[in-house]
């Protein structure tokens, strides 16, 4: 058996065809256009990488979008100083600080700065605390795509025996939050591992859905998992360089094991990481919305 490959590639193209309807409302009814600003700190390639991509999926959708390029070494105060103008500015709706941020700026203080009414990310502790509860809030990008990724390609979870591998607060938590929840793709029985949890295999082979976020390639393999188990892969991993000087990148899931034995796996790349932008495309019109 080889498993059914769940493409955030082609879901996302779905949901951006949703989003571009919205968005034409927005604009004619309301005279309103989404706007995002994105702001960088420092020269890191793999955030330009991600900023550059946002920038994109903003012009294709017809999202205005500000993006603000700053020295690594600008004083924490000045960042501050920059979010504070940008939350009052009624043309940006959202406001994204790609992270990390370098040393000298404390992250936790920069996303609490951020008016939680234009934190499209997801990451205020207001947005944090709100979606533990189950309240209406914005949900953090990667996790709200893990469930439209599911609910989408017809995964059952209700009732579902979920793992996560992983407990950021980017990813991990989030998802294990979500997936507890009486809402559409949840209602499952949540199992959260991590670097610390004895007998990870263990654990992992008990899994109908499979979520790994760990920063590390191959943290699972094909000898961890049950037949049927449904992967969702998070991760991004550079490995090396192809003769012709492009990126090898790989999950943290052994894709090649795993897939024998799953019904259903994400790729990397065309998996998780489409769903995570339009999932923040979706989040800045939502915040447009809210203005209305």
């Amino acid at each position: 058996m080889s498993a059914k490959i769940i493409s955030g590639t082609e879901i996302a193209k779905q949901i951006r065809e949703e989003l571009k309807k919205e968005i034409v409302e927005l604009k004619e009814r309301h005279g309103v256009t989404p706007g995002l600003a994105t702001v960088l700190v420092g020269d890191d390639p793999a955030s330009k990488v991600y900023v550059g991509q946002k920038e994109k999926s903003c012009s294709n959708l017809g999202i205005y979008s500000e993006r603000i390029d700053l020295s690594g070494n600008i004083s924490e105060e000045k960042l501050l100083l920059l979010i504070e103008k940008l939350n009052k500015d009624s043309r940006i709706h959202g406001i994204l600080v790609q992270l990390p941020l370098p040393k000298q700026i404390n992250e936790s203080r920069v996303i609490c700065a951020i008016d939680p009414a234009k934190d499209v990310d997801g990451f205020h502790p207001v947005n944090i605390g709100k979606m533990v509860i189950g309240e209406k809030c914005f949900l953090p990008c990667t996790p709200h795509g893990i469930l439209e990724l599911l609910a989408r390609s017809g995964v059952q979870t209700e009732g579902a025996e979920v793992v996560v591998v992983g407990r950021s607060n980017i990813v991990g938590k989030p998802v294990l939050n979500l997936m507890l929840q009486k809402r559409p793709a949840g209602n499952a029985t949540v199992t959260l591992c991590h670097t610390k949890t004895k007998d990870l295999a263990f654990h992992t082979k008990r899994a109908d859905i499979l979520i790994v976020a760990t920063g590390y390639p191959k943290t699972v393999t094909g000898d961890m998992v049950k037949e049927g188990v449904v992967v969702i892969d998070v991760g991004v991993n550079r490995i090396g360089k192809t003769p012709e000087g492009k990126a090898i990148l790989v999950g943290d899931v052994d894709f090649e094991s795993v897939k024998e034995k799953a019904a259903a796996i994400t790729p990397v790349p065309g998996g998780v990481g489409p769903m995570t932008i339009v999932m923040l495309m979706k989040n800045t019109i939502q915040a447009a919305k809210n203005t209305i």
